[in-house]
């Protein structure tokens, strides 16, 4: 029954990783990008709405210059202007043999860290569905900054890699499934590469933490693991989504998956979902500033989804302004939630570890009682 998710599937949000798009010499694998589009177009014309979230760019443009190295920034960003062209221009001309419209998007971290962008591309994006065109969407990794702003050192970002950006769409756009085609089975319980006794793990019913330390670091040729891919579940089965994770090279892999065959790990949605507005707030902000709580606000957050009081707070880090998203950390170092604060970084180092009703002496004035109301946190376990 697990698997009758995927084939109700409704609208169904594919990830292609560089690793299957690509042959061992880096060029494209023609056969295999046809025979993905192949079953993407039976997919659409039996009715299903598809979006696709594709890698490549920057291989692409690397073989074109005859590239071994693109660690350099600026290479990079030059070979994803020269690959993106040729990626989009196969897609375009192979989903035109079967009468199927694309649209390219490229998308940077502050299309979705930013609430209007990220309002404006969810209404861009239902309309190109409703067109009955098929979005096919990338990193723009020519004009990301990510790797250029000294800022991004101490923030989190909402996406580096084309697993969370993948989730990220389907969980913007409420879809009934993500599937992540890669060069690995699925996951495994241990590394199948040094472990030859590792177990595949068909059906993931919860990401527990244990489940979570199962991810492994990027792959070769691209920049998303396991543990992106682990992330990636985390939000979109959050989201009342199902998440597959299965080996792109397998032969009519996509037929496979959706006929219900017991190929690759599937996730489970969640029962408990989150609304819109705290995808928003817990996944798909930059995020700079922190807030570290003692044990007795972590546990009235966690337990008890109370809002964060200014004699919760232990400390301050980086600066940020009122109504911005932050970091909520306890005392170990690790993020428990995030939140939108109701007062900026100087305010609140001022009333760390007072009283609410001491505030308006403390600063002047007082707009809340509280540092982060509960409606606007997010917890992240």
């Amino acid at each position: 029954m697990d698997r009758a998710k995927i084939i109700e599937a409704k609208r169904i949000v594919i990830k292609f990783g560089t690793n299957i798009l690509t042959n061992e010499e880096g060029d494209v694998s023609l056969p295999r990008v046809y025979s993905f589009i192949e079953d993407v177009s039976k997919l659409k014309k039996s009715g299903k709405e598809i979006i696709l979230v594709t890698s490549g760019a920057v291989g692409l443009g690397k073989k074109k210059l005859g590239l071994y190295n693109t660690e350099a920034v600026a290479m990079k960003q030059a070979c994803a202007a020269i690959g993106q062209s040729k990626l989009m221009s196969i897609y375009e001309s192979a989903f035109e043999q079967y009468n199927l419209v694309v649209a390219q998007i490229l998308l940077t971290e502050d299309d979705f860290s930013q609430r209007k962008k990220y309002l404006s591309l969810r209404t861009t994006l239902n309309k190109l569905i409703e067109l009955n065109v098929i979005p096919v969407i990338n990193q723009n990794d020519t004009v990301s900054t990510i790797e250029l702003d000294e800022l991004y050192n101490n923030m989190q970002v909402c996406f580096s890699d084309n697993d969370k950006l993948s989730a990220l769409v389907a969980s913007e756009l409420d879809a009934d499934l993500l599937v992540i085609l890669s060069d690995i089975e699925g996951l495994f319980d241990s590394n199948p590469k040094t472990n030859p006794d590792a177990k595949i793990i068909t059906v993931v019913e919860n990401l527990t933490t244990e489940i979570m330390t199962y991810g492994e670091s990027a792959s070769v040729g691209g920049r998303g693991g396991m543990k992106t891919k682990l992330e990636a579940a985390r939000l979109v089965t959050r989201s009342g989504g199902t998440v597959v994770i299965a080996n792109g090279k397998t032969a009519s892999v996509i037929n496979k998956v959706f006929a219900g065959e017991e190929i690759g790990t599937i996730f489970l949605p969640q029962e408990e979902m989150l609304s819109g507005k705290k995808r928003w707030i817990g996944y798909a902000t930059n995020v700079l500033g922190k807030i570290i709580v003692n044990n007795g606000a972590k546990k009235a957050i966690l337990e008890k989804e109370t809002s964060l009081l200014p004699i919760g707070v232990v400390d301050i880090v980086n600066e940020f302004k009122k109504g911005e998203v932050v970091s909520i950390i306890d005392e170990d170092e690790r993020e428990i939630a995030r939140g939108i604060v109701n007062y900026n970084s100087n305010d609140c180092k001022k009333i760390v570890g007072v009283h609410s009703d001491e505030i308006a002496k403390i600063l002047g004035y007082k707009n809340y009682d509280e540092i982060i109301n509960r409606d606007n946190i997010t917890i992240l376990e």
